[in-house]
């Protein structure tokens, strides 16, 4: 019997398109950046707490939005362009970590959400609040995605 030898041909990731679009927002650099500019509408909050596997106060909690604030946007609809940013790192963080783990969201909220010694034993959820903080972990994921440990 002859061993053939299979051809590696890895998973193709799914479009950014998707991901955004599940969540209510344009894919697009510009359209995103608009779309947080106008303020973020509230059914992405509900939509990311969702696809994160977070409770809506848990997500609140890292995104540094209180729980008054939380029920006047709901009634506004739309949240505050500093709001909509912070929920727009976070996504791009979840996004990230699910990517790195191959699409298995589990283990990608189990990663953002518990201490990483890339990170100086800070959770990756924790560090949305700031732009550097979210380069921080962009750049440790492109470090572990190429296999270059800190």
């Amino acid at each position: 019997m002859e061993a053939g030898i299979r051809e590696y041909r890895p998973e193709a990731k799914p479009p950014q398109e998707e991901f955004w679009k599940a969540l209510g927002l344009p894919s697009g650099r510009l359209a995103l950046h608009a779309a947080v500019k106008e303020g973020v509408p509230y059914t992405v909050y509900t939509k990311l707490a969702a696809a994160s596997g977070l409770e809506s106060k848990e997500l609140a909690r890292y995104v540094v939005i209180s729980s008054a604030t939380l029920r006047r946007r709901a009634k506004a609809g739309r949240f505050r362009l500093d709001e909509g940013d912070r929920l727009y790192r976070f996504a791009v963080i979840f996004k990230s970590a699910v990517e790195l783990f191959e699409g298995d969201k589990e283990r990608a909220r189990h990663w953002i959400l518990n201490p990483v010694r890339g990170l100086g034993g800070r959770r990756p959820a924790e560090m949305v609040t700031t732009t550097v903080g979210t380069k921080a972990v962009l750049d440790l994921v492109g470090q572990l995605e190429h296999g270059v440990f800190p």
